[in-house]
């Protein structure tokens, strides 16, 4: 059930590539932290692209968006759920589905800051109800956790 945030200069992508964007992080997400097939499972996994002004984003002090394409994703997952080499797949996934959604003429380099965070157990809220990693086990259908349930 991660909640990701996508941000990424204004115009970096357009309406189509947001598209597909959105598409393949959210089968990225899905894909690595196991994840069931059914909808409702998988209506838990929230992808959101927030757009910053050029001008408000630097590298380094320097405005490079002439050059690159700077996208800073946070992925909030429950604790628990993901142990290291899926953290490690993850991050790849991540990067490779954002890569994939850049213009093949765009010329400029990719960068991306992905940034997994875990929510420790009993704090995250869904609708008004408080809940632990068993709920978004069930909820989510984790496959790699139901198995050692």
């Amino acid at each position: 059930m991660p909640n990701i945030l996508i941000k990424a200069p204004t115009g970096a992508f357009n309406e189509a590539q947001r598209e597909h964007l959105l598409k393949r992080v959210s089968e990225a997400a899905i894909a690595h932290e196991h994840i069931g097939n059914a909808l409702p499972q998988r209506c838990l996994c929230w992808v959101l692209i927030e757009e910053v002004r050029d001008g408000d984003w630097l590298c380094g002090g320097v405005n490079m968006h002439a050059h690159a394409i700077p996208c800073i994703v946070m992925v909030k997952v429950p604790a628990g759920v993901l142990d290291e080499q899926m953290r490690k797949d993850y991050v790849l996934a991540l990067h490779q589905a954002i890569e994939q959604c850049v213009g093949k003429d765009d010329g400029r380099m990719l960068m991306t800051s992905i940034q997994l965070v875990d929510i420790a157990d009993g704090t995250w809220g869904a609708n008004g109800n408080l809940w632990h990693l068993a709920d978004f086990t069930s909820a989510a259908g984790y496959r790699h956790l139901l198995a050692h349930a």
